[in-house]
């Protein structure tokens, strides 16, 4: 099998997601080549081919002229799949590659079981095995559910590909999203409520031991979806991805998405009543109790130092 990985840089910087792709790649036994629009000075750690489009001509995001960029290596390798990240890039470009293919698309991978695609669904609580019936398909990765041991001490064999038409639509820069609330990924600390704290009075007293503790309280998507808390609190994919020096996670089961969010943590400790949720395969200390008993008790503990 043979894979076309499609790596991403931003404003001259390659993005480390390429590294997740590689990772993907290397789960299925697959030969990669690799495609970027990018520069000289920013290439992966790659020991295979890559496709090099300078960023300067091609511009950083060009929907059409991409596209056409991508198309042209699909012909000139004839991968049978192509790999995107589940990002605002991969989002956008990835149907675009699959329609004119006529290659079927899965979306968010999170997994490869037996040869078959794992992807999340019910808003992550549960996930389903996907085949498919097309001969190429595009597949989009959720970010941090593939990685490697070590990154790879390699050095690409470039080949520069040109943009032809430049379309319709012009890239004209990124527009900083305006902050609202905390800004989690400041905070040292960082104390978060999962599904598991039950109902939404119980977020005070995550919020009491994240002040206790000196840092922040933080909240999993499911909470932010229930609005019990805000949404400028939440950690995950779709959140604030943090790396503070203590991260408490507690009654979070820990979903892909909130791992990718906070597993760089220096320090995890994390409430559970299942002694096998996933959250345990990252933390360093495990607590397997009642958060609704241990939380108030370490709060108190701590209070009286």
């Amino acid at each position: 099998m043979k894979v076309l990985l499609i790596a991403e840089s931003r404003e001259g910087k390659l993005l480390g997601s390429c590294y997740e792709l590689m990772a993907f790649a290397e789960k299925i036994a697959a030969e990669s080549v690799m495609f970027l629009v990018g520069s000289d000075s920013a290439m992966p750690r790659f020991g295979g081919k890559l496709y090099l489009a300078d960023a300067a001509a091609a511009g950083e995001y060009n929907p059409d002229g991409h596209k056409q960029l991508v198309l042209d290596v699909v012909a000139k390798e004839q991968p049978d799949m192509v790999v995107f990240s589940h990002s605002s890039y991969g989002w956008d470009l990835a149907p675009r590659i699959a329609f004119a293919l006529q290659a079927a698309q899965i979306s968010e991978v999170v997994d490869v079981v037996d040869g078959t695609m794992v992807v999340p669904v019910c808003n992550a609580k549960l996930r389903r095995d996907v085949t498919v019936k097309t001969k190429m398909t595009v597949v989009t990765l959720q970010a941090g559910a593939f990685g490697l041991a070590e990154l790879p001490d390699a050095t690409p064999t470039v080949e520069k590909v040109t943009a032809g038409n430049g379309g319709k639509i012009q890239f004209t820069g990124y527009e900083q999203a305006e902050m609202g609330g905390v800004d989690l990924g400041k905070a040292k600390i960082i104390v978060s409520a999962g599904r598991g704290i039950g109902k939404p009075e119980n977020v005070a007293m995550i919020a009491a031991l994240a002040k206790a503790l000196g840092g922040e309280y933080g909240a999993s998507r499911p909470v932010v979806d229930s609005e019990w808390v805000e949404h400028n609190r939440q950690v995950g994919t779709t959140g604030q991805t943090v790396a503070p020096k203590l991260y408490v996670a507690c009654g979070i089961s820990g979903a892909i998405q909130h791992l990718a969010g906070m597993k760089k943590s220096e320090f995890i400790v994390a409430v559970n009543t299942d002694k096998d949720a996933p959250i345990g395969d990252v933390a360093d200390v495990l607590v397997v109790a009642d958060l609704k008993q241990f939380v108030p008790a370490l709060t108190e503990k701590i209070q009286a130092l």
